[in-house]
């Protein structure tokens, strides 16, 4: 029996059943209209059924089925100084 943090042996693509919350991450996921977003910010939960990915619009649900990709990334870079001028 798979636990929810093993991916399965018959989905290769499923690295992302092996994250930790608290990770960065990007999901790439089918939308309806047969294309992709992307889905970037910090892993709030992981589950056979999906992920949550705490954005900077809020909490977003990705559900398992509709990932089609998806990383962990590293953090984003520190913010630049105004120039003067």
């Amino acid at each position: 029996m798979d636990s929810p943090a093993t991916p399965h042996p018959t989905d290769p693509h499923a690295s992302w059943r092996t994250w930790v919350p608290g990770q960065r991450v990007v999901v790439r996921r089918r939308v309806p209209t047969g294309g992709y977003t992307d889905v970037l910010g910090h892993l709030l939960a992981v589950g056979d059924d999906g992920v949550v990915v705490d954005t900077r619009r809020g909490p977003e649900a990705v559900a398992a089925a509709d990932i089609a990709l998806g990383k962990i990334v590293p953090p984003p870079p520190a913010p630049r100084r105004p120039r003067r001028g």
